[in-house]
């Protein structure tokens, strides 16, 4: 039987007891249904992951004593870094998520002059911190031990200086043509609409290439899996070897 995964951002040391409170025990007692006495894995975000077992429960906590810590690793030996366009609601929920899923290392929300979402000042934060969510949960599901950060949602200008990768477009070029990558690759997915002419050569002069993903137009979720799933398929853990 699997067992299940536990995210705290705290120090844990093998051999001490810890405290789990709020929405984190709500959700060992009353989505997991776990009892005293079951196990679970406890990671901090930090690399490798600690056998856990659940002690107690009370109304509010949950108190867990960390057995062996174990030097696990799921990180893609491809460092990318996706710059993905807002999309609406569960859309944009689901990106975040396949994406964490498929080793995505860093993801920034892009505001794009074809985007038809506006996020600015507190609703932004809101927006940043939900996504910053939706990735914890996919490492525990997934079997991550470091979190990808999601960073506050920016223009596409401010994003793009200093970086180096590959912007999807139906004219691009074949992904199989391009070198493997040195270093951090960024992936720029669109809006909806599309990046518009200026929008993709701002990209080009800042030194993206352009990259087709076949012959069809994709939704912007759609395209953040396929570009994800074509690249580490191409360079990543997902390469046969």
């Amino acid at each position: 039987m699997r067992r299940s995964r536990l995210y705290l951002p705290v120090p844990l040391r093998s051999g001490h007891e810890v405290t789990v409170e709020g929405e984190r025990a709500h959700y060992l007692r009353s989505v997991l249904r776990l009892r005293a006495g079951a196990p679970l894995t406890v990671f901090d975000g930090e690399g490798g992951e600690f056998d856990a077992e659940v002690l107690a429960f009370d109304r509010r906590r949950v108190r867990l004593r960390l057995g062996a810590w174990r030097d696990v690793e799921r990180e893609s030996p491809l460092r990318i870094h996706l710059g993905l366009a807002v999309a609406k609601g569960e859309r944009m929920d689901w990106a975040v998520q396949k994406a964490v899923e498929l080793g995505v290392a860093a993801i920034t929300p892009l505001l794009t002059e074809r985007g038809n979402v506006v996020l600015e000042g507190e609703r932004a934060e809101r927006r940043r911190r939900h996504w910053q969510a939706v990735a914890v949960a996919a490492c525990e599901q997934c079997g991550r031990n470091r979190v990808p950060a999601v960073a506050p949602p920016q223009p596409l200008p401010a994003w793009l200086p200093g970086r180096r990768g590959l912007v999807f477009d139906p004219s691009g070029a074949s992904l199989g043509a391009l070198p493997e990558p040195a270093g951090e690759l960024a992936l720029l997915i669109g809006p909806e609409g599309g990046l518009t002419a200026a929008e993709l050569r701002l990209a080009e002069a800042e030194g993206f290439v352009p990259v087709a993903l076949g012959p069809r137009i994709l939704r912007v979720e759609t395209a953040a899996v396929a570009a994800l799933t074509a690249v580490q398929c191409r360079w990543g853990d997902l390469a046969a070897r």
